[in-house]
This record gives structure tokens, sequence and C-alpha cells, in this order.
């Protein structure tokens, strides 16, 4: 129904990739999450259409990431090697996974090195992972963190199950960073399966379709910065979770 949509997104996209790799007209301040959450919608339709064009253009975007990955293994707002915090991270290492699972060569020991970091923003004491090293852990950062974790293929790391319990702990933290959390919270659970899924799905789905808003025959999520659309786009993906339509999360 909205594949005319999908494709004119796909290829503002495409159109806005410069010769080094990196899109034009994007906030230096916060460049690199925008790069990874494109560099997986591209990689997600690429592993379903392989297309030679988009490859190449695919291509591009792993290359910026790779080189803006840092000693530590994470990544910041910047195209290039700083520091890092779990936020921009697991975006670039989700975008690297994905990359990797549509055919593309990734080297495995940046992807090892992401995962690396991100365990370093592990609270031990309060089973949850932290922005940055040595912080306290939050609902999104524990769920970016669990999230990405399995992702990168470790899905037996103790840290995933103490992740998943801090955030059925704190289900009913729906302020803040809120929808941002949840969509790593949900596939993060998901991909746990079993009786968490079923939980954190029965509490999650609950809950959005109670604060839906209505008009006619539209429906949307309002929220804070970034907005309705950003809201609606990922609670929707949230509760499309159990029917696959996403080549990641693909059992």
């Amino acid at each position: 129904m909205y594949k005319k949509n999908g494709a004119a997104g796909m290829q503002y996209l495409l159109d806005s990739i410069q010769v080094d790799g990196q899109f034009r007209s994007v906030s230096g301040s916060q460049y690199m999450y925008n790069h990874g959450i494109a560099t997986i919608a591209l990689a997600e339709i690429y592993g379903e259409s392989h297309s030679p064009t988009l490859r190449r253009k695919l291509e591009l975007l792993i290359a910026v990431i790779l080189k803006a990955q840092n000693k530590a293994g994470g990544w910041r707002y910047t195209p290039r090697p700083s520091d890092a915090d779990v936020s921009v991270t697991v975006m670039q290492a989700v975008a690297l996974r994905a990359a990797q699972e549509a055919g593309l060569a990734v080297p495995q020991v940046a992807i090892d090195r992401a995962a690396a970091y991100i365990a370093t923003c592990y609270n031990a004491d309060k089973g949850g992972f932290c922005y940055q090293p040595g912080g306290q852990p939050g609902f999104a950062g524990t769920a970016g963190g669990i999230y990405a974790l399995q992702v990168l293929g470790r899905y037996d790391d103790p840290t995933v199950k103490t992740g998943s319990e801090f955030l059925l702990s704190h289900s009913k933290d729906t302020g803040g960073h809120y929808a941002y959390g949840s969509n790593y919270a949900a596939p993060a659970q998901y991909m746990i399966g079993g009786q968490t899924w079923r939980t954190w799905y029965e509490l999650t789905s609950k809950n959005l379709l109670n604060t839906v808003q209505r008009e006619g025959d539209l429906a949307y999520w309002k929220g804070a910065d970034p907005g309705i659309i950003f809201h609606t786009a990922v609670f929707v993906t949230v509760l499309a979770m159990p029917y696959h339509f996403l080549p990641l999360y693909q059992r």
C-alpha cells in the first residue's frame, strides 16, 4: 500500500549521500546518530532488494562508520574517532551488523570492539547500562545495551539477562526518552523471547494502545522533540514486532 512512499524515502536518503559517504544537510553536532539510523534503514532495504546501486552507496556509508570508531571501540556524534557513548555506539554497531547480515563485507573485529565498548557501560551494582562508563544506568541506555549485544551475537551474555530484568522493573518509566528507549527495548525483549517477551509486550502494548490519539482515520502518538512522526513510527514498529516485517528481527 505504501510502496511509493517507501521508495521516495529511500531515494531521498540515497540522493543525500555525498561522494565521501556522508549525508548532506545533517547537524554536525549529532551527525553519527543520523548516519547510523539511515544506514540501518538502507541496509534493511538492501537485504530485501539486493540492488547494486544501493550496495555501492551502503559501502560508502559503512566506510564512514568504520573510520569513525575510536580506540575503545565506540562512537560519538562526529564522523571521526573521539570519545564515545552507548547511544551513538549502539546505532553504529547495529548498522554494521545489519549491513553484514545483508551480505556486505564488515570486519568482525569492528563488531567485537563495539561489543567490548558497550560492555564497559554496564553497571554491575544495578544491572543496567549507562550512557557512558561509570554513570548511572537508565531505561534507554539499558535497552540499547542489551539490544545491541544480542544483534552482535552475544545472546548468552549474562548482562543481557540482568539488563532485561532492569527494563521490566522500569517498565512504567514512560517519561523522558521513553520512545527512544522503547525502540530498543521491544526488539531486545523479543529476541530473548519466551515469557520475558510476552510479559514485556503485554505491558507495553497496553500502554501504547491506551495513549494513542485518534482523529478520524488518523492514529498517532504525541511526544516532545523530535515530535509526533518519530513517536508514531517507533510505537508502530514496537506494536508490529510479532509480525516479523523487518529482516533484522526475523527468527
